[in-house]
Protein backbone atom coordinates (compact mmCIF):
# COMPACT_ATOMS: atom_id res chain seq x y z
CA UNK A 1 0.00 0.00 0.00
CA UNK A 2 1.49 2.90 -0.99
CA UNK A 3 2.31 6.27 1.67
CA UNK A 4 -0.30 8.96 1.07
CA UNK A 5 1.08 11.90 -0.25
CA UNK A 6 1.66 14.73 1.57
CA UNK A 7 3.63 11.67 4.28
CA UNK A 8 5.66 11.08 1.46
CA UNK A 9 6.18 15.05 0.51
CA UNK A 10 7.42 15.70 4.31
CA UNK A 11 9.64 12.32 4.18
CA UNK A 12 11.37 14.36 0.79
CA UNK A 13 11.88 17.62 2.66
CA UNK A 14 13.43 16.43 5.64
CA UNK A 15 15.83 14.07 3.58
CA UNK A 16 16.65 17.47 1.88
CA UNK A 17 17.43 18.65 5.11
CA UNK A 18 19.64 15.97 5.83
CA UNK A 19 21.47 16.38 3.35
CA UNK A 20 22.56 19.83 3.66
CA UNK A 21 24.36 18.42 6.59
CA UNK A 22 24.83 15.07 5.29
CA UNK A 23 26.60 15.94 2.34
CA UNK A 24 29.16 18.06 3.34
CA UNK A 25 30.46 15.62 6.14
CA UNK A 26 30.53 13.09 3.70
CA UNK A 27 32.98 14.82 1.57
CA UNK A 28 35.01 16.49 4.48
CA UNK A 29 35.63 12.63 5.64
CA UNK A 30 35.58 10.80 1.89
CA UNK A 31 38.59 13.06 0.68
CA UNK A 32 40.72 12.44 3.17
CA UNK A 33 40.17 8.22 3.95
CA UNK A 34 40.64 7.91 0.19
CA UNK A 35 43.99 9.93 -0.31
CA UNK A 36 44.85 8.10 2.75
CA UNK A 37 44.13 5.19 1.14
CA UNK A 38 46.10 5.47 -2.08
CA UNK A 39 49.05 7.02 -0.10
CA UNK A 40 49.38 3.50 2.18
CA UNK A 41 48.63 1.16 -0.31
CA UNK A 42 51.20 2.52 -2.71
CA UNK A 43 53.92 2.17 0.03
CA UNK A 44 53.52 -1.76 -0.44
CA UNK A 45 53.72 -2.20 3.10
CA UNK A 46 50.00 -4.07 3.56
CA UNK A 47 51.17 -7.94 2.74
CA UNK A 48 49.00 -7.36 -0.69
CA UNK A 49 50.20 -8.89 -3.49
CA UNK A 50 51.18 -6.30 -6.37
CA UNK A 51 47.99 -6.80 -8.06
CA UNK A 52 45.73 -6.26 -5.77
CA UNK A 53 47.73 -3.62 -4.09
CA UNK A 54 46.71 -2.06 -7.98
CA UNK A 55 43.20 -2.68 -8.35
CA UNK A 56 42.96 -1.56 -4.38
CA UNK A 57 44.83 2.06 -5.05
CA UNK A 58 42.59 2.24 -8.69
CA UNK A 59 39.13 1.69 -6.42
CA UNK A 60 40.19 4.50 -4.22
CA UNK A 61 41.38 6.78 -7.26
CA UNK A 62 37.89 6.23 -8.51
CA UNK A 63 36.25 6.54 -5.73
CA UNK A 64 37.87 9.88 -5.16
CA UNK A 65 37.31 11.14 -7.96
CA UNK A 66 33.33 10.09 -7.77
CA UNK A 67 33.63 12.52 -4.71
CA UNK A 68 34.81 15.44 -6.01
CA UNK A 69 32.92 15.23 -9.48
CA UNK A 70 29.48 13.96 -7.75
CA UNK A 71 29.48 14.43 -4.53
CA UNK A 72 31.50 18.16 -4.11
CA UNK A 73 30.66 19.30 -7.60
CA UNK A 74 26.68 18.17 -8.35
CA UNK A 75 25.14 17.33 -5.12
CA UNK A 76 26.25 20.16 -2.66
CA UNK A 77 25.61 22.57 -5.31
CA UNK A 78 22.09 20.58 -5.72
CA UNK A 79 21.57 20.67 -1.68
CA UNK A 80 22.70 24.54 -1.70
CA UNK A 81 21.10 25.87 -4.89
CA UNK A 82 20.50 28.94 -3.51
CA UNK A 83 23.72 30.09 -2.98
CA UNK A 84 25.35 28.08 -5.96
CA UNK A 85 22.95 29.99 -8.33
CA UNK A 86 25.95 31.25 -10.14
CA UNK A 87 26.33 27.32 -11.21
CA UNK A 88 23.64 28.26 -13.60
CA UNK A 89 25.50 30.23 -15.43
CA UNK A 90 28.78 28.26 -16.28
CA UNK A 91 28.61 26.43 -19.49
CA UNK A 92 30.56 22.62 -19.07
CA UNK A 93 27.92 20.70 -17.58
CA UNK A 94 27.85 18.08 -20.23
CA UNK A 95 31.39 18.00 -20.00
CA UNK A 96 31.28 17.68 -16.19
CA UNK A 97 28.32 14.84 -16.94
CA UNK A 98 30.98 13.11 -19.14
CA UNK A 99 33.58 12.75 -16.45
CA UNK A 100 31.23 11.87 -13.51
CA UNK A 101 29.46 9.20 -15.46
CA UNK A 102 32.93 7.90 -16.66
CA UNK A 103 34.54 8.18 -13.03
CA UNK A 104 31.18 6.08 -11.76
CA UNK A 105 32.01 3.77 -14.39
CA UNK A 106 35.21 2.88 -13.15
CA UNK A 107 34.59 3.34 -9.53
CA UNK A 108 32.09 0.26 -10.13
CA UNK A 109 33.66 -1.77 -12.73
CA UNK A 110 37.15 -1.41 -10.45
CA UNK A 111 35.07 -3.63 -8.37
CA UNK A 112 34.43 -6.38 -10.38
CA UNK A 113 37.80 -6.35 -11.86
CA UNK A 114 38.91 -6.63 -8.33
CA UNK A 115 36.10 -9.60 -7.28
CA UNK A 116 37.41 -11.40 -11.28
CA UNK A 117 40.86 -11.25 -9.96
CA UNK A 118 40.28 -12.76 -6.59
CA UNK A 119 38.59 -15.45 -8.20
CA UNK A 120 41.52 -16.40 -10.83
CA UNK A 121 43.53 -16.45 -8.03
CA UNK A 122 41.63 -18.75 -5.43
CA UNK A 123 40.38 -21.01 -8.41
CA UNK A 124 41.98 -20.87 -11.12
CA UNK A 125 45.69 -21.53 -10.65
CA UNK A 126 46.89 -22.18 -13.83
CA UNK A 127 45.95 -19.28 -14.66
CA UNK A 128 47.13 -17.17 -11.66
CA UNK A 129 50.62 -16.67 -12.88
CA UNK A 130 50.05 -15.33 -16.09
CA UNK A 131 46.82 -13.35 -14.88
CA UNK A 132 47.76 -12.12 -11.25
CA UNK A 133 50.40 -9.68 -12.06
CA UNK A 134 51.28 -5.98 -11.48
CA UNK A 135 51.42 -5.58 -15.77
CA UNK A 136 47.97 -7.53 -16.12
CA UNK A 137 46.62 -5.39 -13.75
CA UNK A 138 47.82 -2.27 -15.31
CA UNK A 139 46.57 -2.83 -18.90
CA UNK A 140 42.45 -4.69 -17.59
CA UNK A 141 42.79 -1.02 -15.25
CA UNK A 142 43.50 0.89 -17.98
CA UNK A 143 41.31 -0.51 -20.46
CA UNK A 144 38.22 -0.24 -18.06
CA UNK A 145 39.37 3.20 -17.70
CA UNK A 146 38.84 4.03 -21.56
CA UNK A 147 35.99 2.29 -22.07
CA UNK A 148 34.53 4.09 -19.62
CA UNK A 149 35.16 7.26 -20.97
CA UNK A 150 34.28 6.18 -24.45
CA UNK A 151 30.61 4.81 -23.21
CA UNK A 152 30.25 7.91 -21.46
CA UNK A 153 31.20 10.58 -24.51
CA UNK A 154 27.19 10.20 -25.95
CA UNK A 155 26.15 12.43 -22.19
CA UNK A 156 28.05 15.41 -23.52
CA UNK A 157 25.55 15.43 -27.25
CA UNK A 158 22.35 14.48 -24.53
CA UNK A 159 22.61 16.81 -22.13
CA UNK A 160 23.06 20.76 -23.01
CA UNK A 161 25.72 22.94 -21.76
CA UNK A 162 23.85 24.62 -18.59
CA UNK A 163 23.35 23.18 -15.59
CA UNK A 164 19.81 22.91 -13.71
CA UNK A 165 20.59 22.22 -9.88
CA UNK A 166 17.25 20.49 -9.67
CA UNK A 167 16.71 17.33 -7.35
CA UNK A 168 16.15 15.44 -10.87
CA UNK A 169 18.50 12.39 -12.31
CA UNK A 170 19.95 14.44 -14.89
CA UNK A 171 21.68 17.99 -13.42
CA UNK A 172 21.96 19.22 -16.73
CA UNK A 173 19.39 21.08 -18.61
CA UNK A 174 17.72 18.76 -21.05
CA UNK A 175 15.94 19.89 -24.31
CA UNK A 176 11.98 19.41 -23.71
CA UNK A 177 10.87 16.08 -25.19
CA UNK A 178 14.04 14.50 -25.60
CA UNK A 179 14.23 12.82 -22.64
CA UNK A 180 11.01 10.52 -24.26
CA UNK A 181 12.78 10.02 -27.58
CA UNK A 182 13.60 6.45 -28.41
CA UNK A 183 17.30 7.29 -28.72
CA UNK A 184 17.73 8.71 -25.38
CA UNK A 185 15.40 5.82 -23.99
CA UNK A 186 17.48 3.31 -25.49
CA UNK A 187 20.89 5.05 -23.99
CA UNK A 188 20.00 5.67 -21.06
CA UNK A 189 18.47 2.31 -20.00
CA UNK A 190 21.74 0.18 -21.56
CA UNK A 191 23.68 2.83 -19.11
CA UNK A 192 21.97 1.86 -16.05
CA UNK A 193 22.05 -1.78 -17.53
CA UNK A 194 25.84 -2.00 -17.76
CA UNK A 195 26.19 0.02 -14.68
CA UNK A 196 25.58 -0.99 -11.87
CA UNK A 197 23.13 -4.31 -12.99
CA UNK A 198 25.75 -6.40 -14.96
CA UNK A 199 28.48 -5.51 -12.28
CA UNK A 200 26.18 -6.91 -9.43
CA UNK A 201 25.67 -10.11 -11.42
CA UNK A 202 29.03 -10.73 -12.30
CA UNK A 203 30.06 -9.58 -8.26
CA UNK A 204 27.35 -12.28 -7.35
CA UNK A 205 28.93 -15.17 -9.74
CA UNK A 206 32.43 -14.27 -8.84
CA UNK A 207 31.63 -14.63 -5.11
CA UNK A 208 29.96 -17.84 -5.27
CA UNK A 209 32.17 -19.49 -7.77
CA UNK A 210 34.68 -18.36 -5.08
CA UNK A 211 32.93 -19.72 -2.31
CA UNK A 212 32.20 -22.87 -3.61
CA UNK A 213 36.24 -23.51 -4.87
CA UNK A 214 36.92 -22.72 -1.18
CA UNK A 215 34.59 -25.31 0.70
CA UNK A 216 35.88 -28.16 -1.83
CA UNK A 217 39.54 -27.12 -1.11
CA UNK A 218 39.34 -26.89 2.70
CA UNK A 219 37.46 -30.10 2.81
CA UNK A 220 40.03 -31.96 0.68
CA UNK A 221 43.20 -30.07 2.38
CA UNK A 222 41.47 -31.14 6.05
CA UNK A 223 41.10 -35.01 4.18
CA UNK A 224 44.58 -34.99 3.32
CA UNK A 225 46.18 -33.42 6.85
CA UNK A 226 44.09 -36.34 8.83
CA UNK A 227 41.37 -34.37 10.37
CA UNK A 228 37.69 -34.99 10.02
CA UNK A 229 36.36 -31.13 11.30
CA UNK A 230 37.90 -27.69 12.35
CA UNK A 231 41.17 -26.42 10.62
CA UNK A 232 44.72 -25.90 12.13
CA UNK A 233 45.79 -22.39 13.08
CA UNK A 234 49.24 -23.04 12.09
CA UNK A 235 47.95 -23.79 8.02
CA UNK A 236 49.12 -20.73 6.65
CA UNK A 237 47.28 -22.15 3.09
CA UNK A 238 43.88 -21.82 5.37
CA UNK A 239 44.97 -18.51 6.79
CA UNK A 240 45.47 -16.63 3.49
CA UNK A 241 42.33 -18.26 1.99
CA UNK A 242 40.47 -17.02 4.93
CA UNK A 243 41.74 -13.30 4.38
CA UNK A 244 41.20 -13.14 0.60
CA UNK A 245 37.80 -14.42 0.93
CA UNK A 246 37.18 -11.78 3.70
CA UNK A 247 38.43 -9.02 2.27
CA UNK A 248 36.50 -10.37 -1.18
CA UNK A 249 33.02 -10.49 0.63
CA UNK A 250 33.51 -6.82 2.62
CA UNK A 251 34.15 -4.98 0.06
CA UNK A 252 32.05 -6.66 -2.73
CA UNK A 253 28.71 -7.22 0.08
CA UNK A 254 29.30 -3.11 0.67
CA UNK A 255 29.23 -2.25 -2.75
CA UNK A 256 26.15 -4.47 -3.02
CA UNK A 257 24.23 -3.10 -0.39
CA UNK A 258 24.81 0.60 -0.92
CA UNK A 259 23.87 0.27 -4.70
CA UNK A 260 21.29 -1.49 -4.94
CA UNK A 261 18.27 0.78 -3.98
CA UNK A 262 19.81 3.85 -6.47
CA UNK A 263 20.24 0.44 -8.72
CA UNK A 264 16.62 -0.07 -8.69
CA UNK A 265 15.04 3.28 -9.15
CA UNK A 266 17.13 3.85 -11.96
CA UNK A 267 15.80 0.81 -13.65
CA UNK A 268 12.54 1.69 -12.92
CA UNK A 269 12.47 4.91 -13.67
CA UNK A 270 12.93 4.24 -17.11
CA UNK A 271 10.18 1.38 -17.41
CA UNK A 272 8.03 4.78 -16.08
CA UNK A 273 9.37 6.67 -18.68
CA UNK A 274 8.08 3.53 -21.31
CA UNK A 275 5.15 3.84 -20.32
CA UNK A 276 5.11 0.96 -17.42
CA UNK A 277 4.08 2.75 -13.77
CA UNK A 278 6.30 1.40 -11.38
CA UNK A 279 7.82 4.21 -10.07
CA UNK A 280 9.16 4.57 -6.43
CA UNK A 281 8.33 7.64 -4.43
CA UNK A 282 11.08 10.52 -4.93
CA UNK A 283 12.21 10.18 -1.45
CA UNK A 284 13.45 6.06 -2.09
CA UNK A 285 15.68 8.22 -4.80
CA UNK A 286 17.56 10.36 -2.85
CA UNK A 287 18.24 7.90 -0.33
CA UNK A 288 19.58 5.85 -3.18
CA UNK A 289 22.07 8.83 -3.72
CA UNK A 290 22.98 8.96 -0.68
CA UNK A 291 23.99 5.34 -0.06
CA UNK A 292 25.52 5.44 -3.57
CA UNK A 293 28.27 8.59 -2.55
CA UNK A 294 28.59 6.81 0.78
CA UNK A 295 30.19 3.38 -0.84
CA UNK A 296 32.93 5.92 -2.23
CA UNK A 297 33.78 6.18 1.81
CA UNK A 298 33.79 3.08 3.20
CA UNK A 299 36.72 1.04 1.57
CA UNK A 300 39.07 2.46 3.67
CA UNK A 301 37.18 1.22 7.18
CA UNK A 302 37.03 -2.15 5.32
CA UNK A 303 40.26 -2.92 4.55
CA UNK A 304 41.36 -1.34 8.36
CA UNK A 305 38.76 -4.05 9.81
CA UNK A 306 40.16 -6.72 7.37
CA UNK A 307 43.81 -6.40 7.35
CA UNK A 308 46.09 -5.79 10.07
CA UNK A 309 48.89 -4.42 8.24
CA UNK A 310 46.82 -2.26 6.55
CA UNK A 311 45.45 -1.06 9.83
CA UNK A 312 48.79 -0.93 11.15
CA UNK A 313 50.33 1.51 8.49
CA UNK A 314 47.01 3.89 9.09
CA UNK A 315 48.11 3.69 12.70
CA UNK A 316 51.73 4.65 12.66
CA UNK A 317 50.15 7.91 9.63
CA UNK A 318 48.00 8.47 12.43
CA UNK A 319 51.14 8.87 15.33
CA UNK A 320 53.38 10.24 12.78
CA UNK A 321 52.51 14.05 12.72
CA UNK A 322 51.14 13.62 16.77
CA UNK A 323 55.34 12.19 17.40
CA UNK A 324 56.52 15.06 15.02
CA UNK A 325 54.66 17.86 17.31
CA UNK A 326 55.88 16.19 20.89
CA UNK A 327 59.32 16.68 19.20
CA UNK A 328 59.12 20.03 18.17
CA UNK A 329 57.61 20.93 21.44
CA UNK A 330 60.49 19.30 23.21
Amino acid sequence: MSLPFLIRLKILWALYDIEKIYYPILATIGVPVNVVTIVILSRGKCGLSKCVTSCLVAMAAADLLVIIFDLILRQIPIAYREQAAFMLYIRVCNIHAVLLYAATDCSVWFTVTFSFDRFVAICCQKLKTKYCTEKTAAVVLGTVTVLSCLKNIFWYFLYTHFYSLSNSPWFCRVIIGKTRSLAWTFVEFMHYILTPFVPFILILLFNALTVRNIIVANRARRRLRGRSSGESPSDPEMANRRKSMLLLFVVSTNFILLWVVFMVCSILRRLDYLWYSVLLPTFVQEIGFMLQLLSCCTNTFNYAVTQSKFRQELWNGVKYPLTLMVKLIR
